[in-house]
């Protein structure tokens, strides 16, 4: 079942935890969506947000590369959620989605 399935079923807000590791240019795509099915409080976590330190070096321009930094920059100017980045293996983003009330 796909996450806009799950969605369109009324599963919004119905999850603790989601754990994001697929196509790396799908993963602010990815991300939009469980911010609608994880509940406040709960946790997105999303592995290879460092990529081997290729994140953090502007002339590596790969496709997967450059879509990493994106999605990293997108989440760390998101008011919806706390953020953290964990500089452990290839980097694991912890991103706490915050009560909008």
């Amino acid at each position: 079942v796909t996450l806009d399935a799950r969605i369109a079923k009324g599963e919004a807000g119905r999850y603790d935890f989601a754990f994001i590791d697929a196509d790396k240019s799908s993963y602010l795509a990815y991300y939009e969506r469980l911010l609608k099915l994880v509940r406040p409080g709960g946790l997105v976590v999303v592995d290879n947000t460092l990529w081997s330190g290729r994140v953090a070096d502007p002339a590596e321009r790969e496709t997967d590369t450059v879509a990493l930094r994106a999605f990293n920059d997108a989440l760390h100017q998101d008011p919806r959620i706390d953020l953290a980045l964990l500089p452990i293996a290839d980097g694991v983003t912890l991103a706490r989605i915050r009560d909008p009330g």
